[in-house]
């Protein structure tokens, strides 16, 4: 008989019974949701193990980061160029291949925050991924600014070395002149300029080319009609 078909019983003892049924619900329901608490925080565990993209590796590359078979997935997570590009890869790399793990592990968050784990659909059930991915390594952030100061040295390196291979301005070499011209280098009262000649120099200065001829002879050399400009002469 159901309690309200029942009206034989006292109103007293109808509110007690109510009282406990209710009393037996309430504790129920508690332990209907004991189990769902502890599946909710048991999801939020396996989405918080880094680990998990290593298991996803191992089914999608065999665990090779670097692995490039041709096939047109590159890395440990079997990136497409056009996914690598499209959520910030390039940024490390050309490819993912070339990228180190914790920059593909960088790139694959973003992917899953915003495909779900249905981008890797096999190997994430199979890694026994839930819930969202696991915050990236800092160590990605140190790793983009170890290879941005490894880049600025390298450029700087090579600055300085394109300045040490520049090579000095040459010294300029005095033109060498003739025989007589390197004769001509002592000091004299006269300077030989082009169209000069012994006697034009000697009627200027009031004397003779003779007698110019034998103060300088030495300079002049064994011809009179050769002197050759910036010879010094002693008039």
């Amino acid at each position: 008989m159901s309690e309200c078909a029942d009206t034989t019983r006292e109103n007293a003892p109808k509110a007690q019974h109510k009282g406990h049924a209710r009393t037996t619900a309430v504790l129920a329901g508690a332990a209907l949701l004991a189990p769902l608490g502890l599946l909710a925080a048991s999801g939020n565990a396996a989405a918080a193990d880094s680990g998990v993209w290593d298991r996803i590796a191992q089914c999608e590359s065999g665990g090779n980061w670097h692995i490039n078979t041709g096939n047109g997935y590159y890395g440990g997570l079997q990136f497409s160029a056009g996914t690598w590009r499209a959520y910030g890869g390039s940024a490390y790399a050309a490819t993912a291949d070339q990228a180190s793990r914790s920059a593909q592990i960088a790139v694959a968050t973003k992917v899953q925050h915003a495909q779900g784990w249905g981008a890797w659909p096999v190997c994430s059930a199979r890694a026994g991924a839930s819930g969202s991915a696991p915050a990236a390594s800092s160590g990605t952030v140190s790793e983009k600014s170890t290879t941005k100061t490894k880049k600025s040295t390298s450029e700087s390196t090579t600055k300085k070395s394109t300045k040490k291979a520049t090579p000095s301005k040459p010294a300029e070499t005095p033109a060498r002149g003739t025989n007589n011209a390197s004769r001509g280098t002592s000091r004299g009262d006269y300077t030989v300029r082009e169209g000069d000649t012994l006697s034009g120099i000697a009627a200027e200065h009031g004397t003779t080319w003779r007698k110019i001829y034998a103060a300088n002879e030495s300079v002049i050399g064994t011809d009179p009609d050769l002197i050759v400009p910036g010879q010094q002469l002693d008039l």
